[in-house]
């Protein structure tokens, strides 16, 4: 549903995976084999990724300025068993941050929130402001002010509910201008 280009750096693995619940479908990628190997995930590892995932999906919506979508596990707790270490190279004193342990996904996901940070990019990664939508984008607006993953399916949606609003009519029902008036 999102035809925005992906985050930049570790914040396309958190879109990625917040994106792998469509709510309009009710359709869920880690339900597939192949939704799990895009993660590294084993069908045990499921259920704590989705907890991941629903807490991730609450804080791009409030990047966005909206509550969350449901009650969820505190993304901090759910990072704290994530520890990372300081990376210094040795040719030029670059440090990063890096997993202890890169093969969960916590593991990476806590990586690359701490490597947005760093960079000033991780509050322009949002939640879609559409309750059937919830999808994680990056908010590349000058002034960060975006409100929807799609401006032609989300945001044309919520723009013609607020016109239908402002003429007085139910959505759905037929307009009584003559052709060609709005």
């Amino acid at each position: 549903m999102n035809d925005r280009a992906p985050a930049p750096g570790g914040l396309a693995l958190i879109q990625d995976l917040v994106n792998t619940l469509d709510i309009e479908a009710r359709t869920d990628e880690l339900d597939t084999e192949a939704g799990r190997e895009r993660f590294g995930l084993a069908p045990a590892d499921v259920d704590a990724a989705r907890e991941l995932r629903e807490s991730l999906r609450a804080v791009c919506l409030a990047h966005a300025g909206h509550a969350p979508h449901q009650e969820v596990r505190p993304l901090g707790e759910l990072l704290a068993g994530a520890p990372l270490l300081v990376r210094v190279d040795g040719s030029d004193g670059a440090a990063s941050l890096a997993p202890a342990d890169p093969e969960p996904l916590v593991s990476r996901v806590a990586a690359a929130v701490a490597e947005a940070v760093v960079a000033g990019t991780w509050s322009r990664l949002k939640g879609c402001e559409a309750e059937t939508c919830r999808w994680a984008y990056y908010d590349r607006s000058p002034g960060g002010r975006g409100r929807w993953c799609d401006m032609g399916v989300c945001g044309a949606r919520a723009k013609m509910r607020a016109y239908r609003a402002r003429r007085g009519r139910p959505a759905g029902q037929p307009s009584a201008d003559p052709p060609g008036r709005p």
